[in-house]
């Protein structure tokens, strides 16, 4: 007796078992080469560029050009104080939206909508912006400069041009996943007799501990390679209040194209770990998101 033949889905289909079903969205082939092509022209291709000049330098030449004392000093500067603006922004950011998720009242849009500003608003706006209230005869400036306090001019305008621009990173990092905690535990704490401070600490902060790294991982990242805001406050004065990326525009205007792109290959490579940082962050995020659901 002839065996009976099963029936299968792909059968009745019209199709062979041994045949790859089909993509349902077409063209893969042609939208690959173009994301491709895309990255090579706009990033890979300026950044071989930057180093291929940076190895028209010999090793001692680069060393010399990273190393020197006026380029050390703006690290110190460029690093430190991104690290306290970032710093400055975890609070501030937390606070911010803390306030944003808890809170109704009257003008919460309009707040709302005042975070993104930073990133809507031209650097140099900010800059010229943050500068006429600083400064010595500004807004704010006069009453404070007669008590010896100098905002403008010096490192702390620095400081907080670089908060300004980086306390967004904060807010919008941290603020969904306050909206998705779930407040079962918090209820759940406070009828077990913690304190509010106990259920922050050991309830709310471990959710949102990475939320709150991932912004300042972007908030410093930002920091680091901030112009335009900087420039208009932060006074310039070699080995005092002069930052990295305005070291490279020095070299440029002075024809010292391999200087310029030695300093840039360092901004560069830190960059680079940064982002490795970053993505790390927002990888641990996202698995003890989906470890907890």
């Amino acid at each position: 007796m002839t065996p009976a033949v099963l029936s299968s889905p792909l059968a009745t289909a019209g199709l062979s078992p041994k045949r790859a079903p089909r993509r349902v969205l077409p063209g893969f082939n042609l939208t690959l080469g173009y994301a491709l092509f895309y990255l090579c022209l706009i990033v890979l291709i300026p950044l071989s560029a930057l180093l291929l000049k940076t190895f028209t330098l010999s090793w001692d030449q680069f060393a010399a050009a990273v190393t020197s004392p006026r380029v050390l000093a703006s690290y110190r500067l460029t690093f430190g104080a991104s690290f306290v603006a970032a710093l400055v922004n975890v609070f501030a950011g937390l606070l911010l939206a803390w306030v944003l998720v808890r809170y109704e009242f009257p003008g919460k849009k309009i707040i709302d909508a005042l975070v993104d500003l930073p990133f809507a608003l031209p650097t140099a706006v900010a800059g010229i912006s943050l500068t006429a209230l600083l400064a010595g005869n500004g807004w704010i400036g006069q009453y404070l400069e007669p008590h010896g306090i100098q905002l403008a001019f010096n490192r702390n305008g620095i400081v907080i041009a670089l908060i300004f621009i980086g306390l967004p990173f904060v807010v919008r990092t941290v603020q969904p996943v306050l909206e998705d905690a779930e407040k079962e535990l918090e209820e759940a704490a406070t009828c077990l007799g913690a304190s509010r401070l106990q259920t922050f600490w050991y309830v709310i902060f471990p959710t949102i501990a990475p939320a709150l790294l991932t912004g300042f991982a972007m908030a410093f990242a930002r920091a680091v390679g901030e112009y335009g805001s900087v420039i208009f406050i932060a006074g310039n004065m070699p080995m005092v209040s002069e930052i990295t990326p305005l070291i490279i525009i020095g070299k440029l205007e002075q024809y010292d194209y391999a200087g310029a792109t030695a300093v840039a290959t360092v901004m560069l490579g830190i960059s680079f770990v940064l982002l490795l940082v970053i993505n790390a962050l927002q990888s641990w995020q996202r698995s003890r998101s989906g470890g907890k659901s």
